[in-house]
């Protein structure tokens, strides 16, 4: 799934090769992906793109006073093409193509999501806060006023809710999702289940730290990749995401998981969680 960083380097990515153009059409190959009605798709066509943003995992098109926002979900990506297909894309349950954006001089971008799970979303709305995800976003990791007083006001009001579970809540935190959150647990070197509430002011500064320097560096290391670069940027550069069984880059320890119906995490037990495995089955605790 597109993340913070992934989605602030495709706006910047976008935002280089849309700045002036105008959209011809916009082709919907998934009807299901687009949410809203009213404007209609079409009020998008002959308009120009003032500009590309982010809100959290939302991608932004500022489109002649409108927006065509669009979330990419688990498997959605967006893929520019210097020169589209003449004809329009075939609505198919097969075929990974939700939507086709053509531009004014026959470029464009195709909005794609691979697998049978069909998530993508888009919108277009005179505002943003007429999205619901959007409405409802937590304070974004990357802002000045994201302070430790900020986070350890959500941490209290979180409770004995587990970390991994509250960096991840887009209505907490903005833009983290299941990879950047098992990312910032290890550099911070705590348990994914640890209360929320648990941490005291110097775990809070760690946690902080650890949040900032994850996103930051991360988005660091996309600025200026092309669309079609940043997955494996992202995958080349995670230290527990998605490496079971390899080596913790730290310690050296093995990288383990904990597996849930749709989703797993991985840590390691050396680095956070005093050496001792996670039980590997929903609502885990420490094994004692």
């Amino acid at each position: 799934m597109p993340e913070l960083p992934e989605v602030e380097a495709l706006a910047l990515d976008l935002r280089g090769r849309l700045d002036g153009r105008a959209i011809a059409t916009v082709h919907l190959a998934a009807f299901s992906a687009l949410k809203t009605f009213d404007p209609p798709l079409r009020a998008l066509e002959g308009s120009f793109v003032d500009d590309v943003t982010r809100h959290g995992k939302f991608l932004d098109l500022h489109v002649g006073g409108l927006h065509l926002v669009m979330h990419l979900a688990r498997a959605g990506w967006i893929r520019w093409r210097d020169e589209v297909p003449s004809l329009p894309p075939k609505p198919s349950n097969k075929s990974p193509m939700a939507a086709r954006v053509v531009l004014d001089d026959d470029s464009g971008l195709d909005i794609t999501e691979a697998g049978t799970k069909k998530s993508l979303a888009m919108y277009v709305v005179r505002d943003p806060q007429d999205v619901p995800g959007i409405a409802s976003l937590g304070p974004d990791p990357l802002e000045d006023d994201f302070s430790v007083e900020v986070l350890g006001a959500i941490l209290d009001a979180e409770g004995r809710k587990q970390l991994k579970g509250v960096l991840r809540h887009q209505g907490t935190i903005a833009g983290i999702g299941n990879a950047y959150s098992d990312e910032i647990l290890h550099v911070a070197r705590m348990s994914p289940f640890k209360p929320a509430s648990s941490l005291d002011a110097d775990e809070r500064q760690v946690l902080h730290d650890a949040i900032r320097s994850t996103l930051g560096d991360a988005v660091d290391r996309s600025r200026g990749l092309a669309a079609s670069e940043l997955k494996g940027e992202k995958k080349s550069n995670l230290r527990v995401h998605g490496r079971t069984g390899q080596d913790c880059p730290v310690c050296g320890d093995v990288v383990r998981e904990v597996s849930f119906a749709d989703s797993s995490l991985q840590y390691c037990a050396t680095c956070q969680t005093g050496g001792k495995p996670l039980a590997d089955r929903r609502l885990s605790r420490l094994l004692k």
